[in-house]
């Protein structure tokens, strides 16, 4: 069983992202050629935002948005410290300083009331806090009408990552419509992945697209060589965009596939009063990027991690430490018990098989090794 099945839905698409392939070959532009704005087109489209810019990975997207803020030495972004590690990274790539924010129990997105509160505890800092970056953390959105309330009461952009979330909805508009800029990820393994790496900011902004696009392109300005501003190399490949052309036709599908999914799982394990499922707030449509189970504590999950190795099936930990307990960020000084919420989801958080070609069949194989049960046929 796969943890993805990117070969089955390859298999439904194949002559399709051959053809696609083909078309780049044929015309040779394999930088910045046709496919890219037209990439950029439909899924600016798609999620509800007038612009789209298309770029080299999510971690690149999210680089790109702090540079078009001038994110700068001394500055402090606010956001969780549990997610994978490039939400806080490009933070201090560019000398700032990522202040995280403990998450919300039940969606483990960041708690808008902890935000607050840090908010105020940085006032007589010498950090100065200039935005947020919530994460969209498994697909679910996150509160962005508290959080961008927060915002604008003290001057904060926000930074939509929703590298685990596009296609998601949040109160009738789509992920990544949600914030001043939204970042995402077409990392393989993401709702919508090409074969590669690549990226996507999106912006209603007519000013920060502008200065977005020409950051990804060495700080361009009116022609190549006119460089206005210090810019990455950060585009994205043409080939990479004719393959997330060739799947975003079946993407609005895939989409709804991974929700009937979702729907089954939580069904199984409705009479499981040990292992807690997603919660997803009304009025929030998942992406479902992962399905992530909660359980009693780390014995438990290796027991279950145990079980489910044994029907070889295989199962993820996202995520086995808080950002704020890694090495790379000793020198913050936070510690162990600073963000309670996160470190304890930690040790009992575990992701199980998610994709949108899973069969009840698979799923109740995935329940029954969770169990420790025969596998039963129904």
């Amino acid at each position: 069983m796969h943890f993805v099945d990117l070969e089955a839905q390859q298999k439904r698409i194949v002559h399709t992202i051959e053809a696609n392939i083909q078309k780049v070959l044929h015309h040779g532009k394999y930088i910045m050629g046709p496919e890219v704005e037209e990439l950029e087109t439909r899924l600016a489209k798609y999620a509800g935002v007038k612009h789209a810019i298309a770029c080299a990975s999510g971690t690149d997207a999210l680089l790109l948005a702090l540079m078009a803020y001038n994110t700068s030495p001394g500055h402090g972004i606010l956001t969780t410290p549990f997610t994978f590690i490039a939400s806080s990274e490009v933070i201090s790539l560019l000398g700032g300083v990522p202040v995280f924010v403990d998450v919300d129990p039940v969606t483990f997105n960041i708690d808008p009331e902890k935000l607050e509160q840090t908010i105020h505890s940085y006032k007589t800092s010498d950090i100065s806090l200039k935005g947020i970056i919530p994460v969209d953390i498994f697909g679910i959105p996150a509160d962005y009408d508290a959080i961008n309330a927060i915002a604008e009461k003290h001057g904060l952009f926000v930074i939509e990552d929703a590298a685990q979330s596009f296609g998601a909805e949040y109160k009738g508009k789509k992920s990544c419509a949600l914030a001043d800029i939204a970042c995402t990820s077409f990392f393989p393994a993401k709702p919508l992945g090409c074969y590669g790496d690549g990226g996507m900011c999106f912006t209603d902004n007519d000013n920060l697209a502008e200065i977005l696009g020409s950051i990804r392109l060495h700080g361009k300005g009116s022609f190549k060589y006119d460089n206005v501003r210090i810019g990455i190399n950060g585009r994205l490949d043409t080939l990479q965009a004719a393959i997330l052309l060739a799947k975003f036709e079946i993407f609005p599908e895939e989409i709804k596939l991974r929700n009937q999914a979702a729907q089954r799982y939580n069904s199984l394990l409705s009479s499981q009063k040990s292992i807690i499922p997603p919660q997803t707030p009304e009025g929030i449509k998942s992406a479902w990027a992962q399905y992530s189970i909660l359980l009693k504590d780390e014995d438990h999950r290796s027991q279950i991690q145990e079980n489910l190795k044994n029907a070889g099936i295989p199962s993820a930990v996202y995520y086995p430490r808080p950002l704020h307990l890694q090495s790379a960020f000793v020198d913050l000084n936070y510690k162990q018990g600073d963000f309670p919420v996160s470190e304890e989801i930690c040790k009992r958080i575990l992701s199980i098989p998610m994709h949108p070609y899973l069969t009840y069949d698979d799923q109740k194989k995935v329940i029954n090794a969770i169990l420790n049960k025969e596998s039963e046929n129904e």
